[in-house]
């Protein structure tokens, strides 16, 4: 199992651990105490606990943040290839094509798999130098590789956007299903009314605890939301970061200091 994919499952735990926690403290609350409704929706009549609406929305919650742990490490691990020192950085250095040979070497041994910007952008302008000496085709290759880089960052974040998106829907959901149980209890209750009956007590509980229900899921769904999206805004951008400072130490000490053979 991959790294991040441990991380994922853990936060899935972290996310039961989570409710279980919330469970004991809340757990004998009245019907309309506030946390109890907001947190966990523990006197839902359907769905019942512990299968409500809160629940599954922790579960996404958590299991988001687990990926955007995993996306901070990697970008972390992006960012401390630069250390390695694979490229000279004597000012006064430039590099020619038998230059790069020993440099090339040393860049496969660092990143045998391929796993991480720096090598695979460096790899990529030796390679193509090596095989023409043409520092403008470096150049096309070079830009190429960073725009590519920069459109697999978008694309590994597709689940985090659509984590964020889940969890005001499945708010919304238990909106709907909120007012429609409390629409359920207010026909009782006129029907009632009508038949000349007084209402029981129960029915006005059921009601305003249904209609607790229809907002507190939207109320717990925003907020959630809200510190995933500037969560992820704040990890994306350390990512796109650490690509900015690697295509800055290829461009600095590679790229500027290529020189075609005369």
């Amino acid at each position: 199992m991959t790294d991040r994919a441990l991380t994922v499952t853990g936060a899935g735990v972290a996310g039961v651990v989570w409710i279980g926690l919330l469970t004991v403290l809340l757990w004998g609350a009245p019907a309309d105490h506030m946390g109890a409704a907001l947190l966990l929706g523990l006197h839902s009549a359907f769905p019942p606990y512990p299968f409500t609406i809160q629940n599954v929305m922790w579960l996404v919650f958590f299991l988001g943040f687990g990926e955007l742990v995993a996306r901070h490490r990697a970008g972390g691990e992006e960012g401390a290839q630069l250390a390695r020192g694979l490229l000279p950085e004597d000012d006064t250095a430039m590099l020619g094509q038998v230059d790069l040979r020993p440099v090339y070497e040393g860049i496969r041994k660092s990143d045998p798999d391929g796993e991480y910007w720096l090598q695979r952008l460096l790899s990529s302008v030796i390679l193509q130098f090596q095989s023409n000496g043409s520092t403008d085709q470096v150049n096309a290759v070079f830009n190429s590789l960073v725009d590519l880089f920069q459109h697999e960052i978008e694309l590994r974040y597709n689940l985090l956007r659509y984590l964020v998106w889940l969890i005001p829907t499945l708010g919304f959901i238990g909106t709907v299903v909120g007012i429609a149980l409390a629409l359920g209890e207010a026909g009782a209750m006129f029907a009632g009314a009508a038949a000349g009956e007084a209402a029981p007590p129960e029915l006005m509980q059921n009601l305003t605890r249904e209609l607790g229900v229809a907002f507190y899921t939207t109320l717990l769904a925003l907020l959630q939301s809200a510190v995933l999206m500037a969560t992820m805004h704040v990890v994306q951008g350390r990512e796109e970061g650490a690509l900015n400072r690697v295509g800055q130490y290829c461009l600095r000490n590679l790229v500027n200091r290529l020189y075609e053979p005369r």
